[in-house]
């Protein structure tokens, strides 16, 4: 024990000594573990402020301490007692319509918000001019959103048609406080009273209106506790949407979570190609120290010794590289606070978050050890004949079995960590199977590009012939380079090729299947008059109706949905009320997967059709029940069928189609589409209008106009993601400039006696740029094909989409690849042209 004490002494004060010298050839090294660290400390460090954000505005996001949803009908009696019991109330009504010019010149789709005075019971509502609520909205007074006002070209004192009502806009607005609880939108929000709402005409039966009932306690943290289970044991058929301030906006904190973990791999992708550069300029430097090594071993310097002093030393400047990190990644939130106040209405809470930073410390010390170990072991076996010959110190063999057994160890404790702190572990294990797979085959890539060039025909031109000797000869960059770029770069056309696809759909094929308009709250009474209209505006059109009701999926097989381990991809079903509907016949864009479907006369126990997808990810077959909740009332079906639904169509789908006998004399509206392909704008434009002035109460969606928003949000979402995906590029960037770097020392010497020989420095130049060009299209034509069948299987195994290849993602990605390797290669070459040639014979 002594003995081991006495040699980590020694070696630690040589290392010091030695590290006096300068951090020459370990910047790459320092830029890679920086990075890679400051990306995972930045992204988790944003979202855990993000997180905590929410949660701490908790009240003032939800406008209540609890919150209670139902839909398509109010309380009754006993449960609004109920809730009065709670504390405070506050109700609100949620719905879609058409706001128009009192002329009928123009309308435009908007989310209206009906509240009543004591809103909100937490927060405070910003408009221009400022007022009480109850003073904006009383006398059918109306909040805008901006938005909305530049849409109809309206200024703060101008009036507006809104179902049967004349509303006057009074104020613009500004924030929401409970924006984020209510979730997406189509359209710009517009607020007015209770009592404008029932003068509007808009709330009839079937009506899709989803109504708040928000609660103030006295003693939240008491009064919650046990309240969501004393609520469904004493009401168990109401059918609401229970939300506690704790969670106040559960989907937008798991989203926020599910993105942080993907930044967060992306973010180890980079630190993996960092730890290439890691090895990279280990093994540089520790070349470069041979003579060094060979020395201490002359003087008796134990090999663990040696090993010691390049061990402590790459652990210092490892340290330094991932304090940098962690500075950038802890000022970060304190940074992108006020950009994300702009997106999410959330005050900030910036500070610093020592598990994310502690984290990201780990990952990037396991990273340096899994990369650093093997070229330590290779170092402690120079001998010490080293020092009486120059010669390239590049192993062609594993080091003894403890390094590579330690190095093994290291690199399971990385996987380790990276599975368990994941958010999605499936997901996590997933990637850390196609990063291990995706460094076979670049190892594959490589050991084949250096066999067809070894084997490849004698050509004239001596430039040309010496590249390809380049790139097969003992110690040549083709591994390092192919690795390098190769992760980067299959990034890049991963994300590029998903994100395009996306895009496709949303504004090419897409469209041109999916109807022109989808019209709610179609009454029954109005349905045959609305059904004339829309011939008489589009003769050649397609027009589509069925009833349309909204149910709350309460229960499989008599088991409380909340109860269920269910599985991350088929969570949405269960997440609030949806859109259910009754047929007699299969519907046409459908086609049944298993089961049978029922007769049109059938007045049997109650049937339900169920999409094949999600009931594969709930876990349910044939036979089993399903409950749903309509109208306060707990219906309860048998699954006949499983359909495959077309969801990319855009038409008319449900989840679940259910038996016509199921909901007899239930209230309900009715949902229609129309289809015309070859309208043309204006077309649609009067079809609008028409449907507008003539039936005020129903809501038009525009199909185009949803499109829009939601591919702006893609962008949005594409944008953040090609910049979390360039930072792996960024660090491949960087592997590569160390891995030129390293190779300097050889390319010099090939430089100084080519030269001696009578080669000239153009020659020399077009030498490594036939070299660079030929390593850069191999890694694209890898990274194509990996990267494309890596979004292959993304955009049609898990999104269900149609997936094609993108020809300008390929040019792109080939330019790119030919542009770094070549203008990095010669660039990092430059220099070694000009070395003058007898310094460098004399140590040869």
């Amino acid at each position: 024990m002594i003995s081991l004490l006495s040699r980590f002494k020694l070696a630690w004060r040589l290392a010091l000594r030695e590290l006096r010298g300068g951090l020459r050839g370990f910047y790459i090294f320092l830029a890679c573990i920086a990075l890679g660290t400051a990306a995972i400390a930045a992204v988790n460090s944003v979202s855990t402020s993000l997180t905590d954000s929410i949660a701490a505005e908790g009240q003032t996001i939800l406008a209540g301490d609890v919150r209670f949803e139902l839909n398509n009908r109010e309380a009754n009696a006993e449960e609004l007692s109920f809730l009065k019991g709670l504390g405070q109330v506050s109700v609100s009504s949620g719905l879609r319509s058409m706001a128009r010019m009192l002329d009928g010149s123009d309308q435009t789709l908007v989310e209206v918000k009906a509240v009543d005075d004591a809103y909100p019971l937490y927060g405070a509502l910003d408009a221009k001019p400022s007022a009480p609520i109850a003073t904006l909205l009383e006398n059918n007074g109306a909040v805008a959103a901006p938005l909305l006002l530049d849409r109809l070209g309206l200024a703060v004192g101008d009036e507006i048609l809104l179902g049967k009502a004349r509303v006057k806009v009074t104020a613009a607005l500004e924030n929401e406080p409970d924006a984020l609880s209510d979730g997406f939108g189509l359209a710009p929000r517009l607020m007015i009273s209770r009592d404008t709402l029932a003068a509007s005409g808009l709330v009839q039966t079937g009506s899709l209106v989803e109504y708040s009932y928000k609660v103030r306690m006295d003693n939240p943290q008491r009064g919650l506790r046990g309240l969501r289970e004393r609520a469904e044991r004493e009401f168990p058929n109401a059918g609401w949407s229970i939300r506690m301030s704790d969670r106040a906006a559960p989907a937008l904190s798991e989203n926020i979570n599910r993105f942080s973990q993907f930044l967060t791999l992306v973010g180890l992708t980079a630190l993996i190609v960092g730890g290439v550069g890691v090895a990279n300029a280990v093994r540089a430097f520790l070349d470069s120290k041979r003579t060094t090594i060979a020395t201490f071993k002359c003087l008796g310097a134990p090999a663990s010794v040696v090993a010691m002093i390049y061990f402590i030393q790459i652990l210092l400047i490892a340290s330094t590289g991932i304090v940098v990190g962690l500075v950038i990644g802890a000022a970060t939130p304190f940074l992108a606070s006020g950009y994300l106040v702009e997106l999410l209405p959330v005050a900030s809470r910036a500070t610093i978050y020592p598990w994310a930073l502690g984290l990201a410390a780990l990952f990037g010390l396991l990273t340096t050890l899994a990369f650093a170990i093997l070229p330590l072991g290779h170092a402690r076996e120079v001998p010490a004949t080293a020092l009486f010959r120059e010669q390239s110190f590049e192993p062609r063999r594993l080091p003894s079995w403890p390094y590579v057994v330690a190095a093994g160890a290291v690199l399971a404790a990385l996987a380790a960590l990276a599975f368990f702190s994941a958010q999605d572990q499936r997901i996590a294990g997933i990637f850390l199977g196609s990063i291990a797979f995706a460094f076979i085959v670049l190892r594959a890539v490589a050991v084949l590009v250096s066999a067809i060039a070894r084997r490849s025909p004698r050509v004239n031109s001596p430039a040309l012939r010496l590249a390809i000797g380049n790139i097969h000869r003992p110690g040549a960059l083709t591994p390092s380079v192919v690795l390098s770029l190769g992760l980067g770069l299959t990034l890049l056309v991963t994300l590029t090729l998903i994100d395009g696809n996306l895009r496709r759909e949303l504004t090419g094929s897409m469209p041109e299947r999916a109807p022109n308009f989808f019209f709610v709250d179609v009454q029954s009474a109005d349905l045959e008059g609305f059904r004339s209209l829309l011939k008489q505006q589009s003769p050649d059109a397609k027009i589509i109706e069925v009833p349309m009701l909204r149910g709350r999926i309460m229960a499989f097989n008599g088991e409380d949905v909340n109860q269920r381990n269910v599985p991350p991809a088929g969570r949405w079903v269960l997440r609030g009320d949806r859109g259910i509907t009754y047929a007699k016949n299969q519907p046409e864009n459908s086609t049944l997967t298993d089961g049978k479907w029922w007769t049109p006369d059938y007045d049997g126990e109650p049937l339900v059709s169920f999409s094949a997808q999600e009931a594969g990810e709930l876990g349910l077959k044939i036979g089993d029940t399903v409950t749903v909740n309509v109208l306060g009332r707990n219906v309860t079906a048998r699954i006949a069928n499983f359909r495959k639904v077309e969801w990319e169509s855009l038409s008319i789908n449900f989840v679940m189609v259910f038996s016509p006998n199921t909901f007899r004399g239930a209230p309900h509206a009715w949902l229609a589409t129309l289809g015309d392909p070859d309208a043309t704008p204006q077309q649609e434009a009067a079809v609008l209008k028409a449907v507008t002035n003539a039936y005020p109460t129903i809501t038009s969606v525009r199909v185009k106009d949803a499109l829009e928003v939601i591919d702006k949000l893609v962008g949005q979402l594409a944008t953040a993601i090609r910049a979390a995906a360039s930072v792996a590029l960024v660090a491949s960037v960087l592997v590569l400039a160390g891995a030129l770097a390293a190779g300097n020392r050889a390319r010099t010497h090939d430089a100084v006696v080519l030269k001696t020989l009578g080669a000239t420095r153009a020659m020399l130049v077009r030498t490594f740029a036939y070299e660079y060009l030929m390593l850069g299209a191999a890694t694209a034509i890898f990274a194509l094909a990996s990267g494309g069948l890596a979004a292959w299987y993304v955009v049609s195994q898990v999104m269900k989409l149609p997936s094609v290849f993108l020809p300008n993602v390929a040019v792109i990605t080939l330019v790119t690849a030919l542009v770094l390797t070549v203008g990095i290669g010669l660039a990092g070459t430059w220099r070694i042209l000009g070395q003058k040639a007898a310094p460098v014979l004399r140590e040869l």
